[in-house]
């Protein structure tokens, strides 16, 4: 039960990028959002992606496949409106 819990907020977890993601395209502009920030978070993220994408434990597998996935699309909107 506790390992279907952590896997369903794994994956729900990075979903909060969604609203960010859209906040940027209705503004047309992300100046309010740091780019070192952006950037910083991404690296880590790059950093992370290999052990995550190895792991076992399928809680971290799913979080780091998802949380990539929507923190690229973060990124990729705060560059494209910058």
């Amino acid at each position: 039960m506790t390992k279907i819990l952590g896997l369903i907020a794994a994956v729900i977890l990075p979903f909060w990028n969604i609203p960010l993601i859209l906040h940027i395209a209705r503004r047309g502009s992300s100046k309010d959002i740091s780019l070192v920030w952006a950037l910083g978070v991404f690296v880590c993220l790059v950093g992370m992606l290999p052990s995550g994408l190895a792991s076992a434990d399928s809680v971290f597998k799913a979080f780091t496949v998802v949380n990539f996935v929507l923190f690229s699309a973060v990124v990729i909107q705060v560059l494209r409106y910058r």
